[in-house]
């Protein structure tokens, strides 16, 4: 691994080295640089998930319990960038940084896990699950380890120790309606970051007395983490009444149907070779890849503006781009892959125009 490489898929681990007393306004805004690429890390493997499932057959819950993490993601986004805007810096989000599958998380958190793109599985379920692990586990099934939520624990106690450097510029609002996902909302006040990390943290990892996302509008809804254990263990996660320990032994729930996507290799379908795919799926792999690219770039150029109009209409043609994005995935999830038994999918690789 060349030098570059390794200091960008360590970046967070070196973040987190740094004593207290040296975590000054360049530290914040490279922690939250990373913190917008965690975020948006998270989005393709669990729209591949979701895209790939047979909505005509099944109960529909499964489908349910992804499309409203997939919100919650996208407005953890949204406020992974007001973060770093409100600091002084825009957000980076190109070739030269964007996250690539298979491959880590951003900067070095959970090195041991490989994120993938794939069709919904058993295993994609426990990869996402994994994304989001606490610290501490309430439901006993996995190992400690330095979490994601550990990594917004450091930012956060950066910003209650300099709330000066808090200057409220270039932020961004949305609100995706329909009781989806959380508003993005501006972050110019202290208790305005402090409720938003809360949001980012305890979405993904619960608490530490409850598996459920305390956040209103979500009531009975569980943290990511719980929530994609359930559909792992195909169970429903239940509190003992004898012991008081979280358990995976409820009510069934079943895998739905969903296309055979297989788990998209290093660099991509090859494009040559045995396996090349036709020119419908060429067109169809570009098509999607050009169309990511185009999205990032809206995303990117909305937190840059200073005109509070301007930003804002490119955040709106940024949530219209992503609409561009779920039928040429599915086309492809419908292809066959050569001598496979799987299909082909997204790649969600970054394209210069």
């Amino acid at each position: 691994m060349n030098a570059l490489l390794y200091a960008r898929n360590n970046r967070i681990v070196e973040l987190m080295e740094q004593p207290t007393e040296r975590r000054d306004a360049d530290w914040m805004r490279d922690a939250a640089q990373q913190a917008v690429l965690l975020e948006l890390a998270t989005l393709p493997p669990y729209l591949c998930g979701l895209w790939s499932i047979d909505t005509s057959t099944g109960d529909g819950s499964v489908f349910d319990t992804l499309r409203e993490i997939v919100f919650d993601e996208m407005s953890h986004f949204g406020l992974a960038c007001n973060l770093l805007t409100t600091l002084g810096g825009t957000p980076v989000l190109d070739e030269s940084v964007v996250p690539t599958y298979p491959g880590p998380l951003p900067g070095g958190v959970r090195p041991e896990l490989t994120v993938f793109l794939s069709g919904l599985t058993t295993d994609a379920a426990e990869m996402y699950s994994l994304i989001e692990q606490p610290e501490q586990p309430l439901a006993k099934d996995a190992v400690p380890h330095v979490s994601i939520g550990a990594f917004y624990s450091a930012l956060l106690e950066a910003f209650r120790a300099h709330p000066e450097r808090i200057t409220g510029a270039r932020q961004l609002s949305l609100n995706f309606g329909h009781g989806a996902g959380n508003p993005v909302v501006p972050l110019a006040t202290l208790a305005a970051v402090e409720k938003a990390i809360g949001v980012i943290k305890e979405q993904g990892e619960g608490t530490s007395a409850s598996p459920e996302n305390p956040h209103p509008g979500a009531a009975g809804e569980l943290a990511h983490y719980y929530a994609f254990r359930e559909i792992f263990h195909k169970r429903r996660l239940r509190k003992n009444p004898d012991t008081g320990k979280f358990e995976f032994t409820g009510a069934e729930i079943p895998m739905p149907d969903a296309l055979p996507m297989g788990i998209v290799p290093s660099g991509g379908w090859p494009r040559t070779g045995p396996t090349a795919p036709d020119a419908g799926t060429t067109q169809l792999l570009d098509e999607f890849n050009q169309a990511y690219s185009k999205l990032l770039r809206l995303l990117r150029d909305a937190w840059q503006r200073d005109d509070a109009s301007e930003a804002e209409g490119l955040l709106f043609e940024a949530i219209a781009q992503m609409s561009v994005l779920q039928d040429p995935a599915q086309q492809l999830m419908a292809r066959p892959l050569p001598g496979s038994g799987k299909n082909y999918g997204p790649e969600f690789r970054y394209v210069t125009p």
